[in-house]
């Protein structure tokens, strides 16, 4: 009874899904089974034996696991009280969050998330902390980052928090326009005395999917507003003596005519420059490829994350699935490490 249940729960779940517009970084409820879990832009921490997974979606997605396999939903998501500043900031967003990203920082946890919408660059990235992820006490610490479409060629979204080896923090974020933004952070303090985070230095471009040769007679399928610079997305993960800055490009959120897969380059310095495999400069164009989809199980994979959890570095993303019509699934992969490069199979 138990399997016919969730089967008929799977179905319902998937006919919903096909319903959605194929063009938004939406998704319906999500359903998992020890299988498959539906979620987009996933990343991952871990804290006291329990592996927590935060994604895009309502009051941003947010699911537990002891093993990595079966993950248990949180219905609610992290933010339960969506802080007004975010709709004063963008025009049209409502509770919809993308692409959080999460990293552990002098005793705290720390979030970024994304507030947008679709195609355009008027945008915000909000910041959340909290002591403990086992305890949630998550505290909303404003507007880390944001641009304006009539003053700002970069996109706030799609964060990503790195350490460098002096402890300092950087983040890293950015959606097509001039590519993937990056500048450091610094610690300061809200007006009732509790410690946050401020941004120490200007956005700085550090990778492009295009640069000075854009193709000649080609559109955007998704977005006339975001031109065709077609990276975004961007994760940087630090082995050995370098840091490596992954990152995807062309087109998501097109269930079966989605074409993202994922590039990387490396640098001995956490602001670049990044050079590909050939010694491209990622600002430049440059990107050595590491996962795209078979067109057996994926149709296209990106959003892509890296841990080094219990000893093994683990690589995260997520796929549009074939089987499913294109609904977008985690998938994780152990890296292999060739030369000093990332090797994801």
């Amino acid at each position: 009874m138990a399997k016919r249940t969730t089967f008929i729960l799977l179905a319902a779940f998937i006919f919903l899904c096909l319903q959605a517009q194929n063009k938004q970084r939406r998704l319906r409820p999500v359903l998992f089974n020890t299988d498959t879990a539906f979620v987009h832009d996933p990343v991952m921490a871990y804290e006291n034996g329990i592996y927590y997974m935060f994604y895009t979606g309502h009051n941003i997605g947010f699911a537990t696991s002891k093993d990595c396999k079966t993950w248990t939903v949180h219905r609610d998501g992290v933010l339960r009280d969506i802080p007004r500043w975010t709709h004063d900031s963008v025009p049209g967003f409502k509770n919809h969050i993308w692409a959080p990203d999460i990293i552990q920082w002098h005793g705290r946890w720390w979030m970024a998330y994304s507030c947008s919408t679709f195609g355009k660059n008027t945008s915000a990235i909000g910041l959340l902390s909290c002591s403990s992820l086992e305890k949630a006490d998550w505290k909303d610490m404003g507007c880390l980052v944001a641009s304006h479409g009539e003053r700002d060629n970069w996109n706030a979204i799609d964060p990503n928090f790195i350490e460098d080896e002096q402890g300092n923090l950087w983040m890293t974020w950015g959606s097509f326009w001039d590519g993937i933004q990056q500048a450091s952070l610094a610690v300061t303090h809200t007006p009732d005395g509790q410690e946050t985070l401020c941004m120490a230095s200007s956005p700085r471009t550090i990778a492009r999917r295009y640069y000075k040769n854009e193709p000649q007679g080609f559109q955007n399928p998704t977005s006339k507003y975001a031109g065709l610079n077609a990276i975004e997305a961007p994760f940087i993960f630090r082995h050995g003596e370098y840091y490596y800055l992954f990152a995807s490009w062309d087109y998501c959120c097109q269930g079966m005519k989605s074409t993202y897969h994922v590039v990387v380059g490396r640098s001995r310095h956490i602001d670049g420059p990044y050079l590909d495999r050939d010694g491209k400069p990622m600002s430049e164009g440059g990107g050595t490829p590491v996962i795209q989809g078979d067109k057996k199980e994926y149709e296209a994979v990106g959003h892509c994350a890296a841990y080094h959890f219990l000893d093994e570095d683990l690589f995260i993303c997520h796929g549009y699935s074939i089987a499913l019509q294109g609904q977008p699934v985690l998938i994780q992969k152990p890296i292999r490490w060739e030369n000093d490069w990332p090797v994801i199979e």
